[in-house]
């Protein structure tokens, strides 16, 4: 898998999230707190996931 689509599936995810904490009428800086972290980890995990192996010479 490719890291834009990952990126792409995780930016819908995060999107539906802080709909959802709008909705629930979660404070809007809460909201953004945590849309940040998320988008840090979902970054962390999209590169861990899509990287090539090094080949050991």
């Amino acid at each position: 898998m490719s890291f834009a689509l990952y990126l792409i599936g995780f930016a819908i995810f995060l999107g539906g999230l802080a709909w959802a904490l709008i909705t629930l009428e979660v404070p809007q800086l809460y909201v953004i707190i945590a849309c940040v972290i998320l988008l840090g980890l979902g970054i962390l995990t999209g590169v861990t996931h899509t990287r090539g192996k090094d080949l050991s010479s």
